[in-house]
């Protein structure tokens, strides 16, 4: 990736940038490696000679590396955002939640960071007719940023917004302490827009498995993985090879010459044609045909075709290493001798190490998503980096629980639960754990409200009338109806 100088910018920002244009090309090959196998676009590489190119070239591939992905992404699902000392709604929440869609991009986030190690979340201020406050994420094929160790942040972070035909940056945004710089290429070179705002760097990572030397963290696609999922294509190549070669019974001829594999106008007969002929003729050999050194009559041998169980076996055996590779169930990847557990307890037990992965994940990216919320509520509201109410940090993020219980059992710990805390039952919390997703949760809350409010305006209108009753002038007045109505 070329260098870039942007006009007007100053020398530092300019070497910020191009540092980080390093950083991503660096890592370029890395992750797009990396996407290729998620995408199923990746070819395996020819080993050896004994397979005919043939059989390589039929783009034969395998989706462990997705799969392994996917199924660790749906078991880290961010439901919303909780704020225990306050209403969310109250602040414009549901407005930044549904105009940014968020419950999609996070999922997407989570995702692309469980494919390329991290993501990032970028905070801006929306424009006209976008919403207040806009948030954004970005891959790590098109975003990188440096990490501040002492303070735990980001101090800068580059995002490609677009790309020529070379895959060189037209469009960029940096982001940095105090303002944002823009950047647009075209014909006559490069357009900068600069703009100051009041927050540091208005960006967060999302990184899955971080650790001191790589706080960016590290793929789940990785190298293990991947040379797992090629050996187990290769098996695979070798079991469609030998669908077509060893599977079918070798037969050998004794005695016969070619006169039996040729069609009627002497042209050899197709492989296929010779293959699939069932039932043969094979006349003697008589008269001038016939020779001392030969048999009168051919003889047939044959011998039985070759098992497919060795191939069988090696997949099988790939599947496991990559399933334990990847904290998955046998079940996960592997295609025979596997039974699918009976019971909760056992499918707890097959699937323990998965839900530790992802409650593991879902710890280190609550943090930044908690940071890019308040943010976005800040913007959305107007207010300074250093004017947001200090009540604002018990705000959260709420994620699904990472094990797939059934209603029925989840309603039954629910219930025990709430006998011991019976108050619990008219909290949103006491429908949780019975069971109940936010929608019908917000639907039950809303039908109690105008339960209890229709309840208020009976009461109310009983304690009029009940008031107007013992007023004197009415009471007089009913009487005196009364006497005329006699």
């Amino acid at each position: 990736m070329d260098a870039i100088t942007l006009p007007a910018v100053s020398d530092d920002d300019n070497r910020t940038l191009n540092l980080l244009l390093e950083q991503l090309d660096a890592k370029a090959r890395r992750n797009k490696l990396r996407s290729a196998y998620y995408d199923m676009k990746h070819m395996t590489k020819l080993v050896g000679s004994v397979i005919p190119p043939t059989y390589w070239k039929l783009g034969t591939v395998l989706g462990w590396s997705g799969k392994a992905v996917d199924i660790l992404a749906r078991r880290t699902n961010l439901d919303g955002f909780v704020w225990p000392d306050g209403d969310l709604n109250s602040l414009g929440w549901r407005e930044v939640w549904e105009g940014n869609n968020l419950r999609s991009e996070v999922s997407q986030g989570t995702t692309s960071a469980l494919i390329h190690s991290t993501a990032f979340i970028v905070n801006t201020q929306g424009g006209e007719g976008e919403p207040d406050a806009l948030i954004h994420f970005r891959d790590a094929k098109n975003a990188t940023g440096e990490w501040n160790g002492r303070t735990r942040r980001l101090d800068s972070l580059l995002s490609i917004i677009a790309r020529d035909g070379e895959d060189q940056p037209t469009e960029l945004a940096l982001y940095l302490d105090g303002r944002t710089i823009t950047a647009k290429k075209d014909s006559s070179g490069w357009s900068v827009d600069v703009q100051e705002h009041d927050w540091r760097v208005p960006a967060e990572p999302l990184p899955y498995k971080p650790r001191l030397d790589r706080p960016f963290g590290s793929s789940r696609i990785c190298r293990e993985a991947m040379k797992l999922q090629d050996q187990a294509t290769r098996a695979l190549i070798r079991l469609e090879a030998h669908s077509d070669i060893y599977a079918i019974p070798d037969l050998w001829l004794l005695g016969a010459d070619q006169s039996i594999f040729k069609n009627a106008d002497g042209s050899l007969k197709a492989a296929w044609q010779v293959v699939m002929g069932r039932i043969k003729g094979v006349p003697d050999r008589e008269g001038d045909d016939a020779r001392d050194d030969q048999l009168d009559r051919a003889d047939v041998k044959q011998f039985p075709a070759a098992s497919p169980a060795p191939h069988l076996e090696a997949l099988n055996a790939f599947a496991k290493m990559f399933a334990r590779a990847k904290s998955l169930p046998d079940t996960a990847v592997a295609i025979t001798d596997m039974a699918n557990p009976t019971s909760a307890e056992s499918y707890d037990a097959s699937q323990h190490e998965l839900i530790a992965e992802a409650e593991g994940a879902t710890d280190d990216w609550s943090p930044y998503l908690r940071r890019a919320g308040i943010r976005a509520l800040a913007m959305a509201n107007g207010i300074a980096a250093k004017d947001i109410p200090a009540k604002w940090a018990t705000i959260d993020t709420k994620w699904r629980d990472p094990r797939y219980l059934s209603r029925a059992a989840q309603a039954d710990a629910g219930t025990k639960q709430l006998s011991a805390i019976p108050w619990l039952a008219d909290t949103e919390v006491g429908l949780e754990l019975l069971g109940l997703d936010r929608q019908q949760i917000e639907r039950a809350m809303a039908e109690q409200q105008r339960a209890q409010a229709g309840q208020r305006l009976r009461e109310q209108l009983a304690a009029a009338a009940q008031a107007a009753r013992q007023d004197p002038a009415v009471a007089a007045l009913e009487a005196g109806t009364g006497g005329n109505g006699g």
